[in-house]
């Protein structure tokens, strides 16, 4: 029988509520119909963004939100989406389907939004296409409470008070779409830039975080710690889940079991990449104060059939919440270096949390894969050991049981659970060191593979109490159904 040993008197460091994060992006329908539709709008609104999506994304504790993005980022000039929206300047989108950008949403309307779900704000700044002084002067309007003029800009806008931003990313992609700059390059345009990110509010310190790599760009890493690492908080780095290669995306929904599990492999992947990039981060912050921030994560398929190829809209089945649930519990493993990740993207785009059509919303498998994993927040990761062997399916090796474990303030124990195979329940024996438990609960995702929410039947994949476990000699006997994402709270 597999086993899994928590040392419940054993901690190993805090897991930061933000690598529960979320990405928003000026794409596609992320943003307008995603979130926001406009004070006028039918669909019920509170300061134009929607009731419906706000709530949801309150009731799976969304710690943290990235915006304006993503590439659309470095064409954004903030000035552009404040004052009058009727006087507001319009713009195209070139990175994403050439559509007219309105600025109806800006600066205002995203510390709006936030205040609504209740989540910290993490900015992204324009370094591609931008200034030193435009920067500069964004912090100061969003964080300076003093007479300046941009605070005096702000308030002329009808926000007295100054907002909290929580972390700030110096550009984003500045290999590709942020510049197509050399790491020695960027690494100096950091430095630059982050001069002028004023910590205007002693009470609300901003986290700065330096753009990271493309994946497996471990030279970029080399050289941002070695020439700017004491200047930064975080650096990012991003990774996409797809099944082959980036010209055989494949479909969100139409796919093999080997398409099942050669994503799964590829997920898993990020694992390497962490260590990886954690080992070098090391040679220069043995300490590790700078976090590795994975700033967009997810799996990307091809488009949905008949939508804007521009608009990177997919479905979203089990095989999408297995990976966000594998990868998760990797960041909660590594919590000592990952400090941050914000899953791509929140609505409409990517491996979204939620799809709209028109008044019509539902939450995707993957949303509810994070609201297995919201108890974690703030714990401590705990010492623990799991005893389990890999499998083989067609022709890929996955290690059969995957998990993390968390001790909260009230002393309950947090367990999330994965088993990937298809076709194959686990029985897993959890033996618990320094307490004994007295009580569970559980709660479980599972489906077959291509299992998904439509608009017509949006409860057809969503979390259902799990009683396959019995408490034995003070630990745990549990069955894991196969495909399937198991919360367990031990008390």
């Amino acid at each position: 029988m597999n086993k899994l040993i928590i040392h419940a008197e054993l901690t190993k460091g805090r897991i930061c509520k933000d690598i529960q994060g979320q990405f928003s992006e000026h794409l596609g329908r992320c943003i307008y119909g995603g979130v926001y539709v406009g004070e006028q709008s039918d669909i019920p609104n509170e300061n134009g963004m929607r009731k419906d999506v706000v709530q949801a994304l309150r009731d799976i504790h969304l710690p943290v939100l990235r915006w304006p993005g993503g590439c659309f980022a470095d064409e954004y000039h903030w000035k552009d989406g404040i004052g009058p929206k009727e006087t507001r300047k319009k713009m195209v989108n070139t990175h994403w389907g050439g559509v007219t950008e309105d600025n109806s949403f800006g600066t205002h309307e995203f510390f709006e939004l936030c205040r609504q779900i209740g989540c910290d704000a993490y900015i992204t700044g324009n370094v591609g296409s931008g200034t030193v002084q435009e920067m500069n002067e964004w912090v100061e309007y969003m964080t300076f409470e003093g007479v300046s003029p941009m605070a005096d800009l702000r308030r002329q806008n009808g926000h007295a008070d100054a907002w909290k931003v929580a972390y700030f990313g110096v550009g984003n992609e500045p290999w590709g779409c942020g510049g197509n700059m050399t790491a020695e390059y960027y690494a100096n345009e950091y430095r630059r830039y982050q001069t002028y990110i004023r910590q205007y509010r002693p009470d609300a310190r901003i986290y700065k975080v330096a753009a990271g790599s493309n994946g497996s760009d471990f030279h970029w890493t080399e050289v941002l710690m070695k020439n700017a690492g004491r200047m930064m908080d975080g650096l990012s780095m991003h990774y996409y889940t797809i099944p082959h290669s980036w010209e055989k995306k494949g479909s969100a929904l139409n796919f093999t079991a080997a398409d099942y599990y050669e994503t799964l492999k590829n997920a898993l992947y990020i694992e390497q990449l962490i260590r990886r990039h954690s080992a070098i981060m090391d040679q220069y912050d043995p300490e590790k104060r700078v976090g590795l921030i994975v700033d967009e994560w997810g799996t990307w398929f091809d488009v949905e059939e008949g939508t804007n190829p521009g608009f990177l809209y997919q479905q979203n089945s089990m095989r999408d919440a297995m990976v966000a649930a594998l990868s998760l519990n990797v960041f909660n493993q590594h919590c000592d270096r990952v400090h941050m990740a914000n899953i791509a993207q929140l609505v409409n785009v990517l491996q979204a949390m939620i799809l709209t059509e028109g008044p019509r919303m539902l939450c995707t498998p993957t949303y509810y894969a994070f609201r297995l994993f919201r108890d974690h927040q703030e714990n401590q990761l705990l010492d623990s050991h799991l005893i389990a062997s890999d499998f083989t399916a067609e022709g890929i090796t996955l290690p059969s049981l995957q998990e993390s474990s968390s001790l909260a303030p009230d002393g309950t124990v947090h367990v999330t659970l994965v088993n990937p195979a298809l076709d194959q329940g686990q029985e897993l024996e959890i033996s618990l060191q320094g307490m004994r438990a007295a009580s569970v609960s559980g709660e479980i995702l599972t489906g077959e593979m291509d299992a998904h929410n439509t608009f017509d039947c949006p409860d057809a994949v969503k979390n259902v109490p799990f009683t396959g476990f019995a408490l034995a000699d003070g630990g745990l006997k549990v069955t894991l159904p196969a495909c399937s994402i198991v919360h367990l709270a031990i008390h």
